[in-house]
């Protein structure tokens, strides 16, 4: 049994470009239609499993009054017949229905725990109830669905039934952070969004009256060609007085301007008014401006607006405070209404990055008796001569990384690096140097002082070394590089810098991957799954297997390419940990420990492979050349290679 959790979705900036923007199927002079659109902390929790029909239960009380607990065959005409009939349950029943007829699927049954979203308040319950059952059936079944193939069969499975949605109202799928939306016609894309600052949001439904489906058929009217001026006025103000707004909000986002941010919401509201609103009687929203223009609201927030489809559903505040957050919630509940709280936290960015250099390095034996292995000198582009982990540390620091924490056998070994990157050279070897070589002495003591050290006493294992770092972590995201291992970018973005920015508009766990044969798959750990992005270089991971033998990864490893053929992603030898990495590392050790088997080797893999199967892992193909420097050939190959 799968435990599920879909939240709501907040539009903050774009309602209604979503429709809009599908309308240049037919006139090109159209925008595509943008959204900010971010997933809240109010959803729908269930417990999910296989079961031979379709069935749907719910024990959450704020679903009473709309929903009655069902159960049906799964064929197409009963599920149809189930879908047409009116009422909240029947999204579920047109979802599944979508499902058997194109993935050929068995029954589900979804038991509904606990429902913190309002209903009919322009949060999308009905979108949020649809993509969890297309994310049932995805995982139940392993369809190997992303993220946007799960909101289009939610899309799709809610037009069974008499609702007439718009396209952003499925970005609930993508969880509880912000996220761009763009509408070409048939194309959606979705981008994850940078916040700077905190930022306090206050949404609530305003108990009164709107009327969606009124408002989309009135406003329809202008599309897809403007006749009159107000139809033109319309277009652009869902066009490119919308992009304007969208593209200053996104700045403002990741600035950490919240001020700013939220006079924009205002903006954005009296444009509506202005434009939008003159075309629909259903726009009228006397309660919404009267809560807008309330004196008591203006001194705890920086702006407001409407939400959704506007009229008078629901209204959203950006506060000034997390106190004066909590001061109107509590206020506008005093005042009749169903009041929330979201805040949008920054993401962690990754400043702090692990190097485990503990091994001996056997295969380098015997030059590894005299000198560690990440010591080795490569030949660079520039022309110097330096050691693998001055290359590492190199590109950290060009990545923002502020501390490294390597990972040594012992106290001893700390030596040859406090000599390297601690020590002065001496004034006799210094004054044989030029002017340029003298310079780049500073930087590497400027990298010694950001050099953190911990010790791997007992080998067991990578996962166990790494774990040596967890207090060095601080529960934040870190960057973990091998020490045997270095990266050469193709773009003037070093490789950790390109997994950093990822990150942040992921906010995963994170593998760097790179193809390799299938003669090869046997020497690596593949992974599998399918692609966010039409670019095809962020891929929602769904299953680790190490070394299997190259059948299997033909017949279950496969990842399609653009041109529909077969590829094969191994580890590139970067991640980026989160903290639920080393609480499950620490289990392990726990576990082993208690088994009374302290030799058991602690291996990261299967740490991830926990943390994905809890939270997910995305695997970022980078644009780069990875050279490992552990065995001979591959250092010859590096030797050769690396500075051309």
């Amino acid at each position: 049994m799968l435990k599920l959790f879909v939240p709501g979705r907040l539009c903050l900036f774009g309602e209604h470009t979503d429709w809009a923007g599908h309308y240049r199927t037919m006139n090109a002079d159209i925008l595509p239609g943008a959204a900010i659109v971010t997933g809240i902390e109010q959803g729908i929790y269930a417990e999910v499993e296989k079961s031979s029909i379709f069935e749907v239960h719910s024990e959450a009380p704020v679903m009473e009054k709309e929903w009655r607990d069902f159960s049906c065959r799964m064929t197409e005409k009963e599920l149809k017949r189930v879908a047409k009939s009116g009422s909240f349950f029947c999204y579920c029943a047109g979802v599944a229905s979508y499902m058997l007829e194109w993935y050929k699927v068995g029954g589900v049954r979804i038991r509904i725990t606990d429902m913190t979203l309002p209903m009919k308040s322009g949060l999308s319950s009905s979108a949020a109830i649809c993509v969890l059952v297309a994310r049932a059936f995805n995982l139940l079944y392993n369809l190997n669905l992303n993220t946007l193939g799960e909101m289009n069969i939610a899309y799709v499975g809610e037009l069974r039934t008499s609702s007439r949605c718009g396209r952003l109202d499925q970005a609930c799928a993508f969880g509880v952070k912000p996220n761009l939306m763009t509408f070409d016609g048939d194309e959606i894309e979705v981008r994850s969004l940078n916040v700077k600052k905190p930022l306090y949001w206050v949404f609530a439904d305003l108990c009164a009256a709107k009327d969606t489906i009124k408002i989309l058929s009135d406003l329809n009217k202008s599309y897809p060609f403007a006749t009159t001026e107000e139809e033109k006025n319309l277009q652009k103000a869902l066009g490119e007085w919308n992009h304007d707004i969208v593209n200053r909000a996104i700045k403002y986002m990741a600035e950490g301007k919240v001020e700013a941010l939220g006079k924009l919401m205002t903006e954005a509201e009296d444009m509506f008014d202005k434009y939008v609103a003159p075309m629909s009687p259903a726009l009228w929203a006397p309660k919404l401006h009267q809560v807008l223009q309330d004196p008591q609201i203006h001194p705890m927030v920086y702006g407001g607006k409407g939400v959704g489809s506007h009229g008078d559903g629901s209204v959203q505040f950006l506060t000034r405070s997390e106190e004066d957050q909590r001061h109107l919630v509590e206020y506008l509940n005093a005042q009749g209404m169903r009041a929330y709280q979201l805040t949008l936290n920054p993401v962690h960015t990754v400043r702090r990055a692990i190097i485990p250099v503990a091994g001996f390095g056997t295969r380098l034996y015997p030059a590894t008796r005299g000198l560690k292995k990440d010591f080795f000198p490569i030949p660079c582009p520039d022309g110097m001569v330096r050691p693998v982990i001055l290359i590492l540390l190199e590109e950290l620091v060009k990545s923002g990384v502020e501390e490294i924490c390597l990972v040594l056998g012992s106290e001893e070994e700390r030596i040859q690096y406090t000599d390297f990157f601690e020590r002065q050279l001496s004034e006799e070897h210094l004054r044989k140097l030029n002017k340029e070589a003298q310079e780049y002495e500073n930087r590497i003591l400027d990298i010694g002082k950001r050099l953190r050290y911990v010790y791997q006493h007992e080998k067991r294992g990578f996962g166990h070394a790494v774990y040596q770092a967890a207090e060095f972590a601080n529960n934040e995201p870190v960057l973990l590089l091998l020490g045997d291992t270095i990266y050469h970018s193709k773009s003037n973005k070093p490789c950790a810098l390109q997994m950093i920015e990822e990150y942040e508009r992921y906010n995963s766990l994170m593998v760097s991957i790179h193809p390799v044969p299938l003669s090869k798959v046997s020497h690596y750990g593949i992974l599998s799954g399918v692609w966010e992005d039409k670019d095809h270089t962020i891929l929602n991971v769904s299953c680790m297997n190490e070394k299997p033998k190259s059948s299997y990864a033909e017949d279950f490893l496969g990842v399609r390419n653009k041109d529909g053929e077969k590829e094969y992603y191994s580890v590139f030898g970067q991640y980026i940990l989160t903290p639920d990495v080393f609480t499950q590392l620490e289990k392990d050790i726990e576990q082993a420990d208690a088994d009374g088997d302290n030799q058991r080797e602690i291996e990261l893999t299967s740490a991830l492979e926990a943390v994905r199967q809890k939270s997910g892992m995305m695997g970022v193909r980078l644009d780069g050349v990875m050279y490992d420097m552990g065995n001979p050939r591959a250092l010859c190959k590096c030797v050769e290679q690396y500075s051309k």
